[in-house]
C-alpha cells in the first residue's frame, strides 16, 4: 500500500506542483485548502504524514495541528512564512515534527518525508520487547513508550526518538548537527533552532525542573548529552 499524505495549503499552485512532484514517487496524495477542509478529512480518513502550511482561511494551521495532536501523532511538516517564530510552531503547545520556511526546494521536502517513513520502518523493525531503565524512568522500544514513575508520559514521534538516542548512548554527548543526521536523517541546511526546541520540549515533559535537569544536560558550546547513572 501507498503511504498516504495530506497536503494543506490555501494556493493551489504549491498543492498543485506538490501532488505531482510526490505521486511521481508513488505517494497517494489528498488535499485540503483551508483548515476547516483539513480537519474533516482528518476525522474521515487516514493519512500517514501531513504538510500542513501556517496560513490559512477559515482556521490556522497551528490550530489544525493543535486538534491533529488531541487525537494522533501522526508525523506534520509544517510549511512557514519566512519570520514566522519557529519556537512558537514547534514548542510545547503544538509539537510539530519539522517545518520548511517558504519558498522552499521540493528536493529536500521529499528528502524530509522519506527521513520520516524511514524513522517508522526502524521503529516497527523491533520484533521483541525492550526496556531501558533509568532511574525512575522506563523507556519501552517496543511500543515506544515512556513511563516516570509509572505514569506515562505523553511523546512525540521525534521526542521519543530522541530520548531513545540519549538512553542508548548515555554519556556521550551529541551536537545539533549529530542529532539532526541521526535523529531526523538528513543533513540540514537552515535552522538549528529546531534541536534545541525540541530538547526543550523533551526536558518540560520528563524532567522534574526542566532547568536543572537530571537527564538531559547540555554541555556549554558543544551539544547535549544524557545522564549516565
Amino acid at each position: 500500500m501507498p503511504k498516504k499524505i495530506l497536503i494543506v495549503d490555501d494556493e493551489p499552485a504549491i498543492v498543485k506542483g506538490l501532488s505531482f512532484s510526490l505521486k511521481q514517487d508513488g505517494y497517494d496524495i489528498d488535499a485540503a485548502y483551508d483548515g476547516e477542509e483539513a480537519i474533516e478529512k482528518f476525522n474521515s480518513d487516514s493519512y500517514d504524514l501531513i504538510v500542513l502550511d501556517v496560513m490559512l482561511p477559515k482556521m490556522d494551521g497551528l490550530e489544525v495541528l493543535q486538534r491533529i495532536r488531541e487525537k494522533s501523532k501522526v508525523p506534520v511538516i509544517m510549511l512557514t512564512a519566512k519570520g514566522e517564530d519557529m519556537d512558537k510552531i514547534l514548542g510545547l503547545d503544538y509539537g510539530a515534527d519539522d517545518y520548511m520556511t517558504k519558498p522552499f526546494n521540493i528536493l529536500e521536502l521529499k528528502a524530509r518525508i522519506k527521513a520520516v517513513f524511514r524513522r517508522a520502518a526502524d521503529a516497527g523493525s523491533t520484533s521483541e520487547e525492550q526496556v531501558i531503565k533509568i532511574r525512575n524512568m522506563e523507556i519501552n522500544l517496543s511500543n515506544r513508550t515512556v513511563a516516570i514513575d509509572g505514569k506515562e508520559v505523553n511523546l512525540t514521534a521525534k521526542e521519543f526518538d530522541l530520548l531513545q538516542l540519549f538512553a542508548s548512548n548515555p554519556g556521550k554527548v551529541f551536537s545539533r548537527e549529530n542529532l539532526l543526521e541521526t535523529v531526523w536523517k538528513y543533513d540540514y541546511l537552515g535552522d538549528l533552532r529546531t534541536v534545541d526546541v525540541h530538547i526543550r520540549r523533551l526536558r518540560e515533559k520528563i524532567e522534574k525542573n526542566p532547568s536543572q535537569p537530571e537527564f538531559i544536560y547540555t554541555k556549554w558550546g558543544v551539544g547535549y548529552y544524557f545522564a549516565d547513572k
